[in-house]
């Protein structure tokens, strides 16, 4: 057998680890196949000035992200966001950086059972439940009052905050919101998909007509196994909204703050008409549709919403107002 000569031994080392290495990465990403994502976004919040935390509420240690600026010329401007169903704090990294530049003091809740915030077993992950945890976490943070945002499922549970703890909500802001009546016209099983038909199927709920997402097959596997860990969770607070109790339709002409609705048109999850119907029964909201964007769009469509989010921010209306951004349709007044 021929001997290996030192230097050739050296980069045979180098490259035994860099193989070891890549398979290693290989089976992570197999298992897990949202961890180089995950981690992405990690860096990127982090290296804007994204800082993670937990706080104890009701018994549990609550995990969330909190950003700002420093300004000391400007009263304090708290701001909480509120993720969706199967969701987590991280997906609001395409918006939580600028809110934070714009001199927001930001709050990105993990809810119970979700990201990085414990899971129990048999815990309760119902909407009441996870609307008093959002109550409680304000206080834990001596939070006496807040604009508080929400997304899909957190879109539900931030207007309940704001029916139930007006003194809480100096504003509400509603993403592609969840809690209008619609019919129902998918599966069950559509946010805990047990086959690769089931995810395909829940992506082209949750994208435009025009998707932005593309699932790989060698991640399919992987998929499967974080939606089966997180089922009996997601399930739980499916099955709290099919009840009909906690209905919004016939409530939120109660809602006295500023509210703004941001809503893809294509939203082919919780449709545009639900929007539209929130926003005739809320005279002093404000409604802004984002053409070619779907249930994603604080996410995907983030350039857009960004501003939107910001001028109401700044100085809400006093009247009611709507628009299509990139439609060629825009009417100021449309209840005039």
């Amino acid at each position: 057998m021929t001997p290996v000569k030192p230097r050739k031994r050296t980069w045979l080392v180098v490259l035994i680890a860099l193989l070891t290495l890549g398979s290693s990465a290989g089976a992570l990403l197999y298992y897990n196949p949202l961890w180089l994502l995950d981690r992405s976004v990690d860096v990127y919040l982090r290296g804007n000035g994204v800082r993670s935390h937990w706080v104890n509420v009701d018994g549990y240690r609550i995990h969330y992200l909190e950003a700002q600026t420093n300004n000391d010329h400007q009263p304090e401007r708290p701001l909480l966001l509120i993720h969706g169903l199967g969701a987590r704090a991280t997906d609001w990294a395409p918006m939580l950086p600028e809110l934070a530049m714009h001199g927001y003091h930001v709050y990105a809740i993990d809810l119970l059972g979700y990201g990085d915030s414990p899971k129990p077993a048999g815990g309760d992950y119902s909407l009441a439940a996870e609307e008093r945890l959002t109550v409680d976490f304000m206080h834990a943070l001596n939070m006496p009052q807040a604009d508080v945002a929400g997304w899909s499922m957190g879109g539900w549970v931030a207007t309940k905050v704001a029916l139930d703890r007006p003194d809480l909500v100096h504003s509400l802001l509603l993403y592609d919101s969840a809690g209008m009546y619609f019919v129902i016209n998918f599966p069950m099983s559509l946010f805990s998909p047990y086959d690769r038909a089931g995810i395909e199927e829940l992506t082209a709920r949750i994208e435009p007509d025009k998707p932005h997402i593309r699932i790989p097959g060698f991640a399919v596997p992987g998929m499967l196994r974080i939606f089966e860990k997180s089922r009996p969770i997601v399930d739980s607070s499916f099955q709290s909204m099919l009840t009909g109790h906690e209905i919004l339709d016939f409530r939120v002409h109660q809602l006295k703050m500023p509210v703004l609705i941001v809503w893809g048109t294509e939203d082919k999850l919780t449709p545009f008409e639900s929007a539209l119907r929130l926003h005739e029964l809320v005279p002093q909201s404000v409604l802004v549709g984002l053409k070619g964007c779907g249930h994603l769009a604080a996410a995907e469509c983030a350039n857009q919403v960004l501003p939107a989010t910001e001028r109401f921010l700044d100085e809400p209306p006093a009247s009611g107002s709507a628009s299509i951004i990139d439609s060629g349709w825009h009417n100021t007044n449309p209840k005039g």
